[in-house]
C-alpha cells in the first residue's frame, strides 16, 4: 500500500488555522497547543510546522484572520453602495444576522483572550475603533454631522459588543422582526416599507444576503 502523500500527512494551512480557530472558539486560548490541535485534525506535530514557526506564528495568524474576518466584513457592509441611510444600515445589519460575514463566537473568545494578553487588548481596541470609523463615515456619507455620526456609530458598535458580551440568545424571527426598529433608532429616519421587506427576503430566503453592490 503506497504511504500517504506529504501533503495528506501535514494538511493545509487553512485546515491548522480554522482547527485553531474552533479550539479557541470552544476551549478559550488555552486549549490551543500544538498536540490537541494535531489530534483534532488526525495529523502529526510535525505537520504543524510546515506552516508555522511556532505557537506564537499561529496566534498571530489566528488574530490576522478575526481582523479580516470579523472587522472587514464590517467596513466593506459600510462601503456597499446604498441609496439611503436606512438601506445602507440594513447592508450592516446583515453581519449580526449572518456567521458567514461576521462570527460572532470568534468575536467573543478574541476579547476573552485579549483580557489575558495586552498586545491583543491593542489590537482589539484598533479594531473597535476601526470599526466605528466604518460606521462613521457611512452616516457622514448620508448628511450627518460629525458629532451626530461619532454618536450614531458607538451606538451601533457598543449595541453589538453587548449582545457578544452578554451572549444575547434570541428566536432568530424575533431578532430578524425587531432590525427595523434597529435600523430607525440608530438612524432617527423609518425605514421604507420596500427596504424592510428587501431585508426580511433576503434573511428568509436561503440564508444568504443579496450582494449590495
Amino acid at each position: 500500500m503506497p504511504n500517504p502523500a506529504p501533503s495528506r500527512m501535514r494538511g493545509s494551512r487553512d485546515l491548522w488555522l480554522d482547527a485553531a480557530l474552533d479550539l479557541l472558539v470552544t476551549g478559550g486560548i488555552e486549549a490551543v497547543k500544538i498536540m490537541p490541535l494535531a489530534k483534532s485534525i488526525g495529523q502529526t506535530r510535525t505537520g504543524f510546522y510546515w506552516y508555522f514557526k511556532n505557537l506564537s506564528a499561529l496566534h498571530d495568524a489566528m488574530i490576522a484572520t478575526w481582523e479580516t474576518r470579523n472587522t472587514g466584513q464590517i467596513q466593506a457592509r459600510c462601503a456597499a453602495p446604498a441609496a439611503t441611510v436606512t438601506e445602507a444600515l440594513f447592508n450592516l445589519m446583515d453581519c449580526w444576522l449572518l456567521p458567514a460575514l461576521f462570527d460572532t463566537r470568534l468575536d467573543l473568545a478574541i476579547r476573552n483572550w485579549a483580557r489575558t494578553d495586552a498586545g491583543l487588548a491593542k489590537r482589539l481596541q484598533a479594531a473597535d475603533d476601526a470599526r466605528i470609523r466604518a460606521v462613521r463615515d457611512m452616516f457622514i456619507r448620508f448628511g450627518y454631522s460629525a458629532a451626530q455620526a461619532e454618536v450614531r456609530s458607538l451606538t451601533v458598535i457598543y449595541t453589538q459588543i453587548g449582545y457578544i458580551s452578554l451572549e444575547v440568545k434570541e428566536d432568530p424571527r424575533t431578532r430578524l422582526a425587531r432590525v427595523p426598529h434597529y435600523v430607525e433608532m440608530f438612524s432617527g429616519l423609518p425605514p421604507t416599507s420596500a427596504e424592510v421587506a428587501g431585508f426580511m427576503v433576503r434573511h428568509e430566503g436561503d440564508g444568504s444576503p443579496a450582494n449590495p453592490d
